[in-house]
């Protein structure tokens, strides 16, 4: 009990002083994004409203406290499975067709099912062979007589639609930090296959301006153009040009006067790539022009080899980039393409860095649906913080009354221990960016009952030695030894079942485990090492272990 008395106090200030160091940290960066200098930041504690500025900075607060909106959606998966489908079909007709291969027909009877069936059976497996090429092995095939199936591998067929849930929570991100909202949540909601998110916007009150944003159609592919690659004036003149293999498609208004404005252009129905096979984009100054920009972008491995392959035998053509039915550009191919390359052109800074965002945020690989909505306004989120506030309060107030009345002086001794308790409990919050929500003030109250119980253990088992016959200072470290296992057995299973509650819970019930688990270790460590060493103090101040009394 008394020995280290010194070393323990210094190392309790220490973790005081980070506790309350990380709760007002003032900001490295302003809200512009600016690193602020060491003199700004010394002006945030200059005042009592620039510290709790410093607070509310360094404890995000939830949807539910800060007001906002609410989204769960779904994609439509299946989609991307029916695009790929519908995409081999056409290819394996233009592939069979090249080889000199009759078939009487190829269809789609369902989603990830290809059905050849070819006019000659002897050139059956030399038709499953060129097919196989043109959908990869991704797909698995099988022959019975004339007909060939393909299959697309259930694994496959999982991960591409994983992968589009993943890239539309890319997009979806790109897309709302355009709203310049602090801290959004997007992240994956329900079971696996699901294919949900949950969007969360804090301090964004009206839904459906985010839905219109989300829900904007960003088609991108990038196709063949049949021709010289000059617009025709009309739609009708487009048409009669693209016969049954092309598609005339309107060109988008340039600003640029090198270009034709509007027109239609005629392109291959088949795209080489979509957006699905982007991984990045950039726009830097052109090497042609100083005041010309272009674009440099990146493939993921099975849009570089389908890229590689196009453009290596398309070299002086043209490939026009289509996004939402329009034709934005439709460069040069200058030389043979894999997984990165470069999009010239006459484009503006402006122009290549739009570009460059549409390459790189991309289309939603799916249409989304809507599934939950909610709207949380600012002044009930204020509400709620200022009556969790309120509830904390008078409930730390009850308590302490109780201790001291009923503990005496060692009551305050409890009330220390259970005030730092909260420090270190939200400097927690602050160090992880963990994200505080109502239940987790719910939480906070809860942490404080738990906490004066593990004091009402020590302190009843101390009692309990004295009434025995012990000295103070015997009874002292009796009751903290006796009591160790039985609060290291009650935190430790709340803990594991708040571990589970974080683990499969979401939004609002994580954050009531966040708050617990954090607040339960900070009160092991408060309820035992700093009550333990202020009861040592006190004991030593009082003659150590010749003091006779104790007021418990």
């Amino acid at each position: 009990m008394q020995k280290n008395l010194r070393q323990k106090a210094i190392f309790i200030g220490v973790v005081t002083f980070i506790s309350i160091l990380l709760m007002v940290f003032p900001r490295m960066v302003d809200e512009k994004g600016r690193k602020r200098s060491a003199r700004e930041m010394l002006k945030d504690f200059t005042s009592w409203s620039a510290i709790k500025a410093n607070v509310a900075s360094r404890i995000r607060l939830g949807l539910d406290l800060k007001g906002g909106s609410h989204l769960v959606m779904q994609v439509q998966v299946d989609d991307v499975i029916k695009q790929i489908t519908d995409n081999g079909v056409v290819s394996i007709k233009d592939t069979l067709a090249k080889a000199g291969i009759s078939v009487k027909s190829v269809t789609s009877p369902s989603l990830g099912e290809i059905v050849i069936e070819v006019s000659d059976a002897a050139r059956a497996d030399e038709a499953k062979q060129k097919a196989q090429n043109d959908l990869g092995p991704e797909w698995a095939a099988s022959v019975s007589a004339n007909n060939i199936t393909f299959r697309m591998n259930t694994a496959d067929a999982d991960r591409r639609k994983n992968q589009a849930v993943d890239q539309a929570m890319s997009i979806i991100e790109n897309r709302v930090n355009a709203f310049g909202v602090a801290e959004p949540t997007i992240q994956r909601h329900g079971a696996e296959k699901a294919y949900q998110i949950l969007l969360q916007l804090p301090g964004i009150d009206n839904p459906e301006r985010v839905k219109d944003t989300i829900k904007a159609e960003s088609k991108l592919e990038l196709r063949p153009v049949i021709g010289n690659g000059t617009p025709y004036p009309t739609l009708e003149a487009a048409r009669a040009a693209a016969g049954v293999k092309g598609e005339a498609l309107p060109v988008a208004p340039s600003k640029s006067a090198s270009e034709v404005a509007g027109g239609y252009l005629v392109v291959e129905r088949t795209p080489i790539i979509t957006g699905l096979d982007m991984r990045d984009a950039i726009a830097i100054p052109s090497r042609y022009g100083s005041e010309e920009y272009e674009i440099h972008f990146t493939l993921n491995p099975s849009g570089a080899q389908r890229f590689e392959a196009w453009t290596g035998t398309n070299i002086g053509k043209y490939l026009a980039i289509v996004l939402n039915g329009q034709v934005k550009s439709w460069p040069t191919i200058r030389d043979r393409i894999s997984d990165r390359g470069q999009i010239t052109g006459d484009f503006s800074k402006e122009e290549a860095e739009d570009l460059a965002l549409v390459l790189r945020s991309g289309a939603l690989p799916a249409k989304i649906v809507y599934l939950e909505e909610r709207t949380v306004g600012p002044s009930l989120g204020a509400d709620s913080i200022r009556q969790g506030i309120v509830a904390s309060i008078v409930g730390l107030v009850l308590i302490m009354i109780f201790m001291v009345f009923y503990y005496r002086l060692s009551g305050i001794n409890a009330i220390l221990a259970l005030i730092l308790n909260l420090v270190m409990l939200m400097a927690a919050l602050a160090l992880f960016k963990a994200t505080l929500t109502l239940p987790g003030i719910a939480g906070i109250i809860l942490l404080i009952g738990m906490a004066v119980d593990s004091n009402v253990l020590i302190f009843e088992r101390i009692r309990e030695e004295l009434k025995a016959g012990k000295v103070v200072i015997s009874a002292v470290d009796a009751g903290f030894n006796k009591a160790f296992l039985t609060i290291i057995d009650t935190h430790v299973t709340t803990i594991v079942s708040a571990f589970f509650l974080f683990i499969f819970g979401t939004g609002p019930i994580r954050g009531f485990a966040v708050t617990l688990i954090a607040g339960l270790l900070a009160n092991l460590f408060t309820a035992v090492f700093v009550s333990k060493t202020m009861f040592g103090y006190w004991l030593k101040r009082s003659g150590g272990a010749k003091a006779e009394t104790l007021s418990i």
